[in-house]
């Protein structure tokens, strides 16, 4: 029996108080959020936080990466003097990556696709505006791929409200860089399958195939964004584990919960049901 996809998490580093969850994430691939907060990325805050985190996993074996910023932020910023700020953001983010990574190379950092509910009911309409979408996140992400090739990072595009699976995989492709590839958030595409007619969860792994390089784990409701553990909500896990078996390479499988409390509950279900270790 071929070995089972070995689990990781996202955490705040306030998480690492959590009973049990420190010793768990030895050598599991481990994902930092706390640059996602307002304030974290302005001056030189964020090198205080990555001093933190330096001492939190001096010599961690598994691989490193952060979820990048994205409150207010825009992938496909139309205006020039916005754009600036959203490249200065997700550059400085790219320089505190660097700084865990120490040189090494081969961490990942989470940016939110830039297409919408609205873009996605609109597509073949009069408003379609999906080669602006387009061309305007080309433009705004070039210093931050050129960036991310440099240094041997990988820029993951996630789905938020997208209703079409293949949108992403087309605009990463776009990029003709292999820094720029693909996430899933389960929970997000369960949303959009129980409320804008999406496809199911499996069908956005299907859809991402080779591409797919990053996977955050969470159940949900079908209806509202949850970050619940696995089992608490409707998802489909064998469907879901079936299809990430097929692809060449198993993504980094990223437990991203609402409460931190519940991440070790989630990898004993998963565990238990046998798809995951």
């Amino acid at each position: 029996m071929p070995d089972l996809p070995r689990l990781g998490a996202a955490v705040y580093l306030a998480d690492l108080a959590t009973p049990g969850l420190r010793d768990w994430l030895e050598g599991r691939d481990v994902e930092i959020r706390d640059f996602t907060e307002i304030g974290a990325l302005t001056g030189d805050a964020w090198h205080a936080i990555a001093h933190r985190i330096a001492q939190e996993f001096p010599n961690h074996s598994g691989r490193l990466g952060i979820h990048g910023p994205f409150w207010g932020l825009t992938v496909d910023q139309p205006d020039p003097d916005l754009r600036a700020l959203v490249q200065h953001r997700f550059l400085t983010a790219l320089a505190a990556l660097e700084t865990l990574l120490s040189g090494r190379g081969g961490g990942h950092m989470v940016l939110h696709s830039p297409f919408t509910t609205w873009a996605g009911f609109n597509r073949g309409t009069e408003m379609d505006d999906q080669q602006g979408i387009l061309d305007r996140t080309l433009q705004t992400l070039e210093p931050i791929v050129k960036r991310a090739e440099e240094t041997g990072i990988t820029l993951v595009l996630e789905n938020c409200e997208d209703r079409d699976p293949w949108e992403r995989v087309t605009l990463a492709a776009a990029f003709g860089s292999a820094a720029v590839r693909v996430s899933l958030d389960t929970g997000h595409a369960l949303y959009a399958h129980g409320s804008t007619g999406a496809p199911p969860v499996d069908a956005y792994v299907r859809a991402a195939g080779a591409a797919l390089a990053h996977v955050h784990i969470q159940d949900a409701d079908g209806i509202a964004d949850r970050h619940w553990p696995a089992g608490r909500g409707t998802i489909r896990w064998p469907a879901v584990f079936r299809a990430l078996s097929e692809l060449p390479e198993m993504p980094r499988l990223i437990i991203e919960m609402a409460q931190a409390s519940d991440i070790l509950p989630c990898a004993e279900y998963l565990s238990d049901q046998g798809l995951a270790a």
